[in-house]
């Protein structure tokens, strides 16, 4: 393992880390943190400052400082080589399992996921790394447990594109100057360092809430790309709008990214999470229903998607749609039919919105995803051509919360609780994507449970179908009676989930106090 100056590294030494962890890549690590973690640290004080802002009222718009970048006349750079056609992308962790079936799957990109899909897990942060190293070089291959073999196949891969942890977390594993490092900066130096030559660095930007954080990315894309000798715009990022402020600054965050963009996503599951965690304390105008009934077509997640895909078009760049949590089953006809059906009406309403392509968390979707956007794209590697002038979304318009159809029951409290608990007792253990009642669950979603169980609670909400209040004692209830049923040792999950659903202080992400948890 390498010694850089400055640089301790306190997670247990595995197997090829020291291939990972060399003297020069820790080294990068930490004129990475120098340079940049201040005004991390900075802007995650600012997100503070706006949520404070908000429980005393407040509320979002677009930004008056910023009207002259909205009404400028600019572009962002042209499509870099492998990003030219994204009709569909599929997306998941980086064990060595995944990363083979993803790059045999025939997407045109794969989402290597650091993030919501992946847990920090130390083994996972380094074993991650040496997969994507090893599978871009073609020597990836795994055996399971069982003795079945997977190996990288003959004919073309999807474009990497790897996901960062967002700027909140850290990286106690890495302690530059005695301080930990940043998951981002950690995540994006590791591959950068060690792929930059091989492969084209690609990457997703996860959880930004404002343009300011768009321009730390680039500032960062700059610092790498001039201490390597590599050309301004060899990085490309994609950036997930999946937080409800960035909303408000989509063309903004293309600005700031221009020669380094790649267009913008419409996270859609950590959108509603951010939804609820914004307004949690502000009273029925953001009471959102119960969570499966949330469909992309209510009228503030319509607003959304519609705008994302305006801008980006205005400005060249990709949109790319979102994930739809159903999953297929090779063992049960029925779940398998029901899960096509609705992916397949999930990725007919982003292509016909304008969409450039989407995402699926399962090979066996992504047959299903290409031939509807073949049907739409035809001989076309993409939609930026269809501008979407027709449509014009309004700051109300992303606000009307309020306006969202659907109840509030003891079923839906139920499955809340239920999914919260089971994903986090995956998550301690070292899984991020888990697949609960034939829906693929990750951080995200869990954010969406844990959130909506603390607001109804905190907001003195009467469930619909029973009437009954939602309390910290009916929480209990609820969540000794479905732990009843699952069997195993949930214990640590359970309070864990307590603790970001129905404490007094809202935890920003569930993410943090688990990973205080995680060795």
């Amino acid at each position: 393992m390498g010694n850089a100056t400055g640089v301790e590294t306190t997670g247990p030494f595995g197997d090829r880390f020291a291939e990972i962890l060399t003297e020069e890549a820790l080294s990068f690590l930490a004129d990475l943190h120098r340079a940049f973690d201040g005004r991390r640290l900075e802007l995650l004080a600012l997100r503070k400052e706006r949520e404070a802002a908000l429980a005393a009222g407040a509320t979002f718009g677009f930004l008056p400082e910023t009207r002259d970048v909205r009404e400028a006349e600019w572009r962002v750079a042209e499509p870099a080589p492998g990003l030219e056609d994204r009709r569909v992308e599929i997306t998941g962790p980086t064990d060595a399992k995944m990363t083979i079936n993803a790059l045999n799957s025939g997407a045109k990109v794969w989402l290597a996921d650091h993030e919501d899909a992946n847990t920090p897990l130390w083994q996972n942060v380094v074993e991650g790394q040496l997969n994507l190293r090893d599978a871009i070089a073609g020597s990836l291959s795994y055996t399971s447990p069982e003795g079945k073999r997977y190996t990288l196949g003959e004919g073309p891969r999807p474009t990497i594109v790897m996901r960062p942890r967002g700027w909140h977390l850290p990286e106690k594993h890495i302690l530059v100057d005695g301080a930990p490092s940043s998951g981002s900066l950690t995540d994006f130096g590791l591959y950068f360092f060690h792929n930059h030559l091989a492969t084209r660095p690609y990457f997703y930007l996860p959880k930004m809430e404002s343009h300011l954080e768009a321009r730390l990315w680039n500032d960062v894309f700059a610092f790498a790309e001039e201490r390597f000798g590599r050309p301004t715009g060899t990085i490309r990022a994609t950036v997930l709008i999946e937080t409800f402020p960035a909303a408000f600054e989509m063309e903004e965050i293309l600005y700031e990214l221009r020669e380094h963009s790649a267009g913008l996503n419409a996270g859609r599951w950590d959108y509603m999470f951010s939804v609820i965690k914004k307004f949690r304390t502000r009273g029925r105008d953001f009471l959102l229903p119960d969570r499966n009934t949330v469909t992309m077509t209510v009228p503030f997640m319509r607003a959304y998607t519609e705008l994302l895909v305006r801008t980006c078009h205005k400005r060249g760049a990709h949109a790319i749609g979102g994930m739809a949590a159903f999953i297929p089953s090779r063992r049960d006809p029925g779940v398998n039919r029901v899960a096509l059906e609705k992916v397949g009406a999930d990725k007919r309403r982003e292509a016909g919105d304008g969409f450039d392509g989407s995402w699926v968390a399962h090979p066996d979707l992504v047959p299903v995803c290409r031939e509807i956007f073949d049907g739409v794209l035809r001989d076309r590697p993409n939609q930026l051509d269809r501008l979407r002038e027709d449509v014009s979304v309004t700051a109300e318009d992303l606000l009307a919360v309020g306006a969202t159809p659907g109840r509030r029951t003891e079923e839906g409290l139920r499955n809340a609780v239920s999914v919260g608990v089971q994903y986090l007792d995956a998550w301690l253990k070292g899984t991020g994507a888990v697949a609960i009642n034939n829906m693929m669950e990750d951080a995200a979603t869990a954010e969406i449970s844990r959130s909506q169980v603390w607001q109804w609670l905190h907001n003195d909400v009467a469930l619909d179908d029973t009437g009954e209040r939602v309390t910290r004692e009916l929480v209990e209830r609820i969540a000794d009676e479905e732990l009843a049923g699952l069997g195993g040792d949930l214990g640590a999950a359970r309070e864990l989930f307590m603790e970001v659903a129905v404490a007094d202080d809202f935890v920003d992400f569930l993410t943090i106090p688990a990973y205080e948890r995680m060795p």
